[in-house]
């Protein structure tokens, strides 16, 4: 890869952060691309938290980095729907979606919605299924932050929270986060990046990696996240580096 590559986008689980603790050697990684001036996106498929959440949860983990370098799922989602008809939307989610939502003008209701849309919440019950499923069997579109079932803890993730709903209505979400391509070129353009120059660095062949490939990004595969060595041969693809961790990649 040329040592002229500018643009970085780079997961936060798994390749900065393990939970909240961080990774031996990533906060140097992060260091030494903010100083050498390469455009950066800090991208992550979880929508739950802003842009100051993550600033601040990054921080606490010893890692300073400026919060518009921050992008999620939850941003690009509004981005996304931001350009789609209606503005009415039954929300399954927490904070972080509301408040990109709310920012792009969107009203959050339970009266006939134009979509639902599923993030993640630790509150998801029967009621919120019920009225979700109902609204999309009437005709609201259907949309999902993004598909990963599970978070590092096994707690339930967005495309779990979708599974009863897609039961019930028959119906499967539009998933705006990784490896969509939507998502790649939301955060793209986050930096007025273009795709035949950037890289993205990641822990997770089917997310990050897939997200990659479908973008003509160079991709990096981290292993002290989800994906390990002998997963590599389970997928027809293949990154283009693959490193240990962050703090050893040297071709950016």
């Amino acid at each position: 890869m040329s040592k002229k590559l500018k643009n970085i986008i780079c997961d936060i689980d798994g390749v900065l952060l393990h939970q909240n603790s961080l990774i031996e050697g990533s906060d140097r990684f992060i260091a030494r691309v903010l100083k050498q001036g390469n455009p950066l996106i800090i991208l992550t498929n979880y929508p739950s938290q802003t842009q100051a959440d993550l600033q601040n949860r990054l921080r606490e983990a010893g890692i300073e980095v400026p919060e518009s370098v921050l992008y999620t799922s939850a941003m690009a989602t509004a981005a996304f729907l931001s350009r789609q008809e209606g503005r009415k939307a039954f929300v399954v989610g927490e904070g972080g979606l509301t408040h990109e939502l709310y920012k792009s003008g969107f009203t959050i209701t339970d009266i006939n919605p134009d979509v639902v849309v599923v993030g993640e919440t630790k509150s998801y019950n029967v009621d919120m299924i019920q009225k979700a499923a109902y609204f999309i069997m009437k005709g609201a579109r259907f949309i999902a932050t993004n598909p990963d079932v599970a978070g590092p803890k096994g707690e339930p993730a967005c495309g779990a929270l979708c599974a009863p709903i897609e039961r019930i209505t028959g119906k499967k979400p539009f998933y705006v986060g990784k490896p969509s391509a939507w998502m790649m070129r939301a955060a793209l353009n986050n930096i007025n990046a273009h795709s035949e120059n950037t890289v993205i660095i990641g822990d997770n062949l089917n997310t990050d990696i897939l997200a990659g490939i479908q973008a003509g990004l160079e991709t990096i595969l981290v292993l002290t996240g989800y994906s390990q060595m002998d997963d590599i041969q389970n997928v027809p693809f293949r990154p283009n580096h693959i490193f240990a961790r962050a703090a050893d990649i040297d071709v950016v």
